[in-house]
């Protein structure tokens, strides 16, 4: 900025919005500084973007300071700093509403990731292990629920929630090592990067749906980390063994899940757990009426379960034809 006397020029000053710059014009023999907006600007942090773009000239009389203005709302619009890097890089959410027009208030998920649950799905189907390697995962993951039923006996909405840490794993690790081949191999996968990558966050929405019905304990969450900490690496190196073998344990996991799953609804109905209301977050992420209960809940986490069981082992299958996963599409959406 120079002083002319009594005139003031600014030569090159940058606006807090990045669509705006401003440069001197001379009128009349003076300068005065012009700003000349270029792409579409943003209301007040915390607002929506602007739905115009405008081009135009204006004359500015002063330069605000940056640090107090918030996309032009200033700090008198009660503007923070975490606000003022959001309206900077122009990264605003967008205003999400239901179908009723409603607004939407989950973050973890939209309305486009919801969906009703097949509850048709056979739930009874099993993979008989024949291989040597179908026996190991067999008797492997029998094995795990021995300490399991010791542990929780029934408390079958903490032994959800433990289940649900456990059965995210696998889904991520196999979508991530395929991530890693595919950019090695400069390659596709098929779609199933995206298949297992889904797998692990709809678990994950069930761990997210039994924290609001099951409030863990401190020695469980303890647990948890211990449990996590464990099969996390022990898949991973499973996975980069055998993809085959990764697969079948977890088919073989899913296959434990729908057993008690099954069983806790058994003791819903026997009235030994208490059939209470659905949490919102389930009655939104499935699609759920309203009235919907803790029941309601079970069946539908209990179809996703059966849907993983049927990919985790198809999985396994194309491996044990000497395919790769690439050779077959991925069932994307299929739970």
């Amino acid at each position: 900025m120079m002083s002319r006397g009594s005139t003031t020029v600014v030569r090159s000053v940058r606006l807090f919005s990045t669509g705006s710059v401003i440069r001197p014009v001379r009128t009349g023999g003076s300068e005065k500084a012009v700003v000349t907006s270029w792409i579409r600007s943003y209301s007040v942090a915390g607002g929506r973007n602007a739905s115009t773009m405008t081009l135009g000239e204006k004359e500015v009389k002063e330069q605000p300071d940056i640090k107090d203005t918030v996309a032009g709302g200033g700090a008198a619009a009660g503007g923070e700093k975490e606000k003022e890097v959001v309206s900077y890089w122009g990264v605003q959410p967008s205003k999400v509403t239901k179908e009723d027009g409603t607004e939407w208030k989950w973050n973890c998920f939209r309305p486009w990731e919801t969906y009703q649950a097949d509850l048709s799905i056979d739930l009874k189907k099993h993979h008989v292990p024949k291989t040597f390697l179908d026996k190991f995962a067999y008797w492997t993951v029998k094995s795990l629920r021995l300490p399991t039923d010791i542990f929780f006996q029934r408390r079958y909405g903490c032994r959800a929630m433990m289940l649900e840490t456990v059965a995210a794993v696998p889904g991520m690790v196999g979508g991530m090592l395929l991530h890693c081949k595919s950019l090695r191999r400069f390659e596709h996968s098929g779609g199933w990067i995206k298949a297992l990558l889904e797998e692990a966050e709809n678990e994950r929405m069930h761990l997210m749906t039994f924290m609001e019905v099951a409030k863990p304990k401190w020695y469980e969450r303890a647990l948890v980390f211990t449990v996590q900490g464990i099969f996390f690496n022990a898949y991973f190196l499973a996975y980069l063994a055998s993809p085959k073998l990764a697969h079948r344990i977890t088919g073989y996991l899913e296959e434990e899940a729908i057993h008690s799953y099954t069983e806790f609804l058994k003791e819903l109905d026997k009235g030994n757990i208490e059939n209470v209301k659905a949490p919102a977050i389930a009655i939104d992420y499935w699609r759920l009426p309203a009235d919907s209960t803790l029941r309601d809940v079970v069946m539908v986490v209990r179809a996703d379960e059966a849907h993983h069981r049927d990919v985790n082992h198809f999985a396994s299958d194309i491996h044990y034809q000497g395919l790769e996963l690439k050779d077959s599409p991925a069932p994307i959406g299929y739970h």
